[in-house]
């Protein structure tokens, strides 16, 4: 029984996998997810996290900083509605019906970021994954988006508009779209071209 055990063992070591041997046996474990998901999208066939934002999940709520036009994915990694779809985001007044962020959470965004004042049209508080691709209202989700230098605020608008009409065209799945504006929004800007 013992070389049986130690020969499974020997297997799932050769296969990359951690191995605990003990009284009930030998499990393993390969380090992704045995259902093909995770809480960062990564799947059992090798999926990277590293391209996957961690949605939802914030490390960090205070001493927050944007750079080079993107926000700090530590305190804003994004968030989304998990229940919407495309056909609910592709209905016209889909974003108008939910969108619901109080006063009191912007100031909070914007404590977070530091910023103590600022004039009228200098930051937008911005849904990172935007509600026309599903985004939520959750802090996680939201930024203190600067107008200049740009790109800027008005430029990711584009950006959100852009993968909008492709999601409801149907030549890309929301959770890519989401992936990609909570990822970098900029370099789908750059590749976009200037029909938005």
């Amino acid at each position: 029984m013992l070389y049986i055990v130690s020969m499974i063992a020997l297997a799932f070591l050769l296969a990359g996998c951690t191995v605990s041997v003990g009284n009930g046996g030998v499990s393993s474990s390969n380090g992704n997810s045995s259902n093909g998901s995770s809480s960062n999208g990564s799947s059992s066939n090798g999926g990277s996290s590293a391209q996957v934002p961690d949605i939802g999940h914030r490390s960090k709520t205070s001493g927050c900083q944007a750079q080079g036009g993107l926000q700090d994915k530590q305190c804003t990694p994004g968030a989304i509605f998990s229940n919407a779809t495309a056909s609910q985001i592709c209905r016209s007044g889909y974003s108008k019906s939910v969108r619901n962020v109080p006063v009191s959470v912007k100031d909070e965004v914007y404590a977070e970021y530091g910023i103590t004042h600022h004039s009228a049209g200098q930051y937008e508080v911005d849904h990172l994954i935007s509600l026309e691709l599903g985004g939520s209202n959750d802090i996680a989700n939201l930024w203190p988006e600067a107008a200049s230098p740009t790109p800027g605020f008005h430029q990711k608008d584009q950006v959100e508009n852009y993968l909008h009409d492709q999601v409801c065209s149907g030549k890309m799945d929301l959770r890519t779209a989401q992936t990609k504006i909570a990822t970098d929004w900029l370099s789908v800007y750059k590749q976009m071209g200037s029909s938005y």
